[in-house]
């Protein structure tokens, strides 16, 4: 169900999907060709999804707020054949064909795909194959390309399907983003397994969402859109009453906003572990304590182990570790970078997250921070070498370092922390408006604040902890 009462049905969605594949076919896609799309969430991003999976072609999402800077070096690297994008984007990029499609799915690929048959023989794929990219990073370089394959997405989903209880008569209130691992892959393959419907909202929107509740069964959610619906005194066990199940992921869940929507609405929400690399990992069990504070157990088929950062044995039960993983789900690797298979993978095959945990004497695990001084705002991925980049190219602008601190609605705020060269005096405004001009808007530094020198230890490395110490909440 769309918002205004409009529906899609299977039928329907197989006939459109079916004219975009010729279309796609039309432009020069072919099996193992990406195609990237940067439109505004519709229901043609599914069908897109959809197309490139029955092409047997890579879809490569891209977040609808990249500038045409960030967007340009990712369709650099990808090479993809075709672009779909906003019509209302004035940059041509180098390289790929471009079709258009706004938020009504008008454009020139609607009309390329109008005039093909709605009938399409999908393109046989072996599991092996790649089915998507997307682009991820730590805390060096920029960002990679993380090939997921068809293997991996439809083990996730038929394991995700089955641990969450989904039912014959489940319904899915949709309300996150679709160019991320969480919104795609998560929410909407379950959809597709389940072979039922979902209440496709195109972002979310308090008022709307409290609107729809009664239509659906069950959400998944980032923590901000929890902490905004408690927000609003509305949100009770009467609105929620028939509600099945609230997933949360993306970024961690204070057990302190777990505990409160229990309270208000009588729903434990059920959080959960993965990231782009992996899909899904961990859940808080559908059946037994949902415990806060943790991401559950590792998945059925899914090996999750802590081991110790310098012998790489495994650490005891509470002991704090880095968190590696193994399965089904495991992504095939670095598009163009086949050494990260060496430095990225154990020997044994299991895939180093970056993410510090524990698991206590329950088997749940609990995530203690990042390795890799990634920034999750809002759901987010803030790379803080992007940010610093960009930071660094400022006239005046000695070196930076960029952190994410807590902050009660984003989980995470993005805060930047400069030095100037000598003799020069730094504008923090002026700093945050050339970010603003070169940087989608999740990733503009909220605090920009000016000190005399970085702290840095004996490597030379700037020291980010105490920075977070220094500039997070007292």
């Amino acid at each position: 169900m769309l918002p205004g009462g409009g529906t899609i049905g299977y039928g329907e969605a197989g006939q459109r999907s079916a004219q975009l594949a010729h279309a796609l076919r039309s432009h020069g896609v072919g099996p193992g060709e990406r195609v990237a799309v940067q439109i505004e969430k519709s229901p043609l991003s599914v069908l897109l999804y959809l197309a490139c999976l029955r092409t047997g072609a890579v879809l490569l999402p891209l977040n609808t707020a990249y500038t045409d800077e960030e967007v340009g070096y990712l369709l650099a690297d990808a090479e993809p054949a075709v672009l779909v994008r906003d019509p209302g984007r004035a940059g041509t990029p180098k390289g790929p064909a471009v079709l258009s499609a706004d938020a009504s799915g008008a454009g020139t690929l609607a009309q390329a795909a109008q005039a093909q048959t709605t009938v399409f023989d999908d393109v046989a794929v072996a599991p092996g194959d790649v089915a998507a990219m997307l682009y991820t990073s730590g805390t060096t370089g920029r960002p990679k390309g993380a090939m997921l394959t068809q293997a991996n997405l439809a083990s996730n989903a038929a394991v995700l399907h089955r641990v969450w209880g989904f039912r014959p008569d489940d319904v899915l209130l949709h309300a996150l983003p679709v160019f991320h691992t969480h919104g795609l892959f998560v929410a909407i393959n379950c959809v597709l397994a389940n072979g039922t419907g979902m209440v496709f909202l195109p972002r979310f929107d308090v008022e709307v969402v409290l609107a729809h509740l009664g239509h659906a069964t069950v959400f998944m959610g980032v923590p901000t859109m929890y902490t905004r619906l408690l927000g609003d005194r509305r949100l009770d066990r009467a609105a929620c009453a028939g509600m099945r199940l609230f997933v949360a992921g993306s970024a961690p869940l204070l057990a302190s906003t777990h505990d409160e929507f229990r309270s208000r609405t009588g729903h434990d929400i059920l959080e959960r572990y993965g990231m782009t690399e992996t899909t899904m990992i961990t859940s808080n069990p559908l059946e037994g304590e949902r415990r806060p504070g943790t991401v559950g157990l590792p998945l059925p088929d899914v090996e999750v182990r802590v081991t110790d950062a310098e012998t790489g044995t495994p650490v005891p039960a509470g002991g704090v570790g880095q968190i590696e993983v193994r399965g089904p789900n495991v992504f095939a690797g670095y598009w163009k970078r086949p050494e990260l298979s060496v430095s990225e993978f154990t020997a044994d095959g299991f895939f180093r997250t970056g993410d510090l945990g524990s698991f206590d004497a329950g088997g749940y695990l609990r995530i203690a921070g990042r390795c890799k001084d990634l920034v999750i705002s809002g759901g987010l991925n803030v790379y803080p070498v992007e940010v610093e980049e960009v930071l660094d190219a400022v006239d005046g602008v000695l070196e930076s370092a960029v952190i994410g601190v807590p902050h009660p609605d984003l989980g995470e705020a993005v805060v930047a922390v400069v030095t100037a060269e000598p003799g020069r005096t730094l504008d923090v405004d002026d700093l945050q408006e050339r970010a603003r001009r070169r940087l989608a808007p999740f990733k503009v530094p909220r605090q920009v604040h000016v000190v005399d020198a970085l702290p840095r230890n004996a490597m030379g490395k700037v020291e980010k902890a105490k920075l977070r110490a220094r500039f997070g909440p007292t």
